[in-house]
Formats: C-alpha cells, sequence, structure tokens
C-alpha cells in the first residue's frame, strides 16, 4: 500500500519518536508498503529548520535527502495538478503545507498518515 506522510509523521519516524501511534509506525515500517514523502515536506522543514523552529542538528540539505535515502521513501513532486487543486479546497484549514499535502492526497489518491483531524473534513483517508 502507498502512503503518504506529513510532516510531523516523517519528523517522528526519523527520530523513533514516541509521539507517533503505533499504528503509524507499523504502516511506515512495513517493508511492502510505499513511503511518500512531499517535496512539500522538505520546503516547510527547511524553512524551520532556518527560522530555529525545528533543530535537526545539522542542515536540512543534509538531513532530508540522507533520511529519505535510508529510509527508502519516495519522493513525490508538486504536480500543477496539486498546486491547482489547492484552489478548490474549503478554508477549514489555512497552513498552506497542509493544504498542498491535502491536495495530493486526494489527487493522487493516497492515505496521508497524519495526526491532524482537520485532514478529515477534507475528506482524505488518514491514518493514525
Amino acid at each position: 500500500m502507498k502512503f503518504l506522510l506529513d510532516t510531523h509523521a516523517f519528523l517522528w519516524f526519523v527520530w523513533n519518536d514516541p509521539a507517533l501511534s503505533v499504528s503509524a509506525q507499523r504502516a511506515i515500517a512495513e517493508p511492502n508498503n510505499e513511503i511518500l514523502v512531499s517535496v512539500a515536506i522538505c520546503w516547510e522543514i527547511s524553512i524551520k529548520t532556518s527560522l530555529k523552529k525545528i533543530n535537526l542538528g545539522e542542515s536540512a540539505r543534509t538531513f532530508l535527502p540522507r533520511e529519505i535515502i535510508n529510509n527508502r521513501f519516495d519522493l513525490l513532486t508538486i504536480a500543477m495538478s496539486h498546486a491547482t487543486f489547492v484552489e478548490t479546497l474549503p478554508r477549514h484549514h489555512k497552513d498552506p503545507f497542509d493544504r498542498i499535502l491535502i491536495a495530493q492526497s486526494l489527487v493522487v489518491t493516497l492515505p496521508i498518515i497524519s495526526n491532524e483531524t482537520l485532514f478529515d473534513s477534507y475528506g482524505v483517508t488518514r491514518l493514525w
């Protein structure tokens, strides 16, 4: 099965953080599942690292590629269809990074691994 990761799910998995739910951890670790990391997550983490809101202990430029490769995740680019789909989304959520993840989840029909219950109001399939 394929899953799209939300930013916190990606970081919590990589950091082995107990805040990640057991079902999310199992789905991400399952070798038969394909786990996708959106370029939007990389962008968000890079911005938050530069603003000192996230401490990776190194630059996002080295952390992200290494962790994506080491965990055998696949990168999901942001297609025009994803970007323009955001226009049709209700304004339940204002965070632009979450909105593009929601759009990607809906356009590509991917369940998203996230603790964000607000995602449910968009009709995405969410695992937590």
